[in-house]
């Protein structure tokens, strides 16, 4: 079993309530929140035998990231109320590991100095930029320039947040906003807020396909769309011109009513059909999760909350704790499935708990 849950309750020793709370709450009753875990729990693997080879090579090749583990940081937000250092320590850790940091756009140290971080650590070291769409069109070219600027590899949009969702631990606590001397630091200094000050991230509901189109117009980064979960988007993306999609539910913290990312996974895999990459994001939490989801055709797993419980119990060193256990867990698991690369997981290795036999 995963020691992860160790991580979380010392977290929870560490931090206070609210904000706690805020790292670990999700949207309404909570119920896709469970359901993300509960959902891998529903699931075996079927393990192929006497497959006889070199050693396993878990890397695979992400937009923006060749030879890349499968394993990435998935964006949260505000690392610094995790940990003094926050996203640098973040930063350096998963550039150690060899692993994709996804910076959040709600990041509190600015994204210019989170690349620096990483490629103080390993030169090549991959960081996407997540970006929520803006309304005004020059927020958004401002956001991404920075990226670009930073050393990018990639943008990863977040398309599941036209409103925020109901979040019923934070408004408990009345958690509305961040402590005095943190802020939201790549909002700063863009059109329409205060001067030397930050401006809000705006979620809206008039943002559509036609922003997307004119993303894709003003950056030659690749794009990878996060949230994910409808065939038929799916569909859309592909049409647009997207580089990868990232099948998720923001972890529970949107819409209690979505579905686990991995029960829809295989729609989303036939609807694609190889097209562009897919990643899994959401209840992953140990090395036979990665192996389930890649078998059912991600390419890649986001982790986000196991990563905010290693940063708080211990800084940089947490976070690579968090990002080695889980590394050293799948390279178990591929190997007691038979397999040599992430290539060798198949969906009919995936079974229901219970199976009594056939195909999944």
């Amino acid at each position: 079993m995963s020691a992860l849950p160790d991580d979380q309750q010392r977290a929870k020793e560490l931090l206070e309530p609210a904000i706690y709370d805020y790292f670990a709450g999700g949207a309404g009753d909570e119920i896709a929140l469970a359901d993300n875990e509960n959902s891998f729990a529903r699931l075996a693997m079927l393990p192929r035998v006497l497959r006889g080879g070199p050693a396993p090579d878990t890397r695979v090749h992400l937009p923006g990231a060749p030879h890349a583990a499968p394993i990435v940081v998935a964006p949260t937000a505000f690392h610094r109320l995790a940990h003094p250092r926050g996203e640098l320590a973040t930063a350096r850790a998963a550039a150690a590991a060899g692993t994709v940091l996804i910076s959040g756009m709600a990041a509190t140290v600015a994204i210019d100095e989170v690349v620096a971080a990483a490629q103080e650590v390993r030169p090549e070291a991959p960081v996407w930029f997540q970006l929520y769409l803006q309304p005004e069109r020059e927020v958004t070219d401002r956001l991404v320039e920075r990226a670009e600027r930073a050393g990018c590899t990639a943008l990863v949009v977040t398309v599941d947040s036209p409103v925020f969702g109901e979040r019923p631990r934070d408004r408990r606590n009345g958690f509305h906003d961040l402590p005095p001397g943190y802020a939201a630091e790549n909002m700063r200094d863009l059109p329409g807020g205060p001067p030397g000050g930050t401006r809000d991230i705006e979620m809206s509901t008039e943002i559509s396909w036609r922003h997307l189109e004119a993303l894709r117009a003003s950056t030659g980064l690749p794009v990878l769309l996060k949230g994910i979960l409808h065939p038929d988007d799916a569909h859309l993306a592909v049409a647009h011109g997207v580089d990868g999609i990232i099948v998720s539910n923001h972890g529970g913290r949107q819409f209690d009513a979505a579905p686990a990312p991995v029960d829809v996974l295989p729609r989303l895999t036939r609807a694609v059909g190889g097209a562009v990459p897919l990643l899994l994001d959401g209840g992953v939490r140990r090395g036979s999760d990665v192996a389930v989801a890649l078998a059912l055709g991600a390419c890649a797993v986001g982790i986000g909350r196991p990563v905010l419980w290693g940063l708080a119990v211990d800084g940089e060193k947490g976070v690579r704790d968090v990002l080695e256990r889980f590394g050293e867990e799948f390279e178990r698991a591929l190997a007691l499935c038979g397999g040599r690369s992430p290539a060798d997981l198949t969906p009919d290795m995936v079974v229901p708990r219970g199976f009594a036999g056939g195909h999944r």
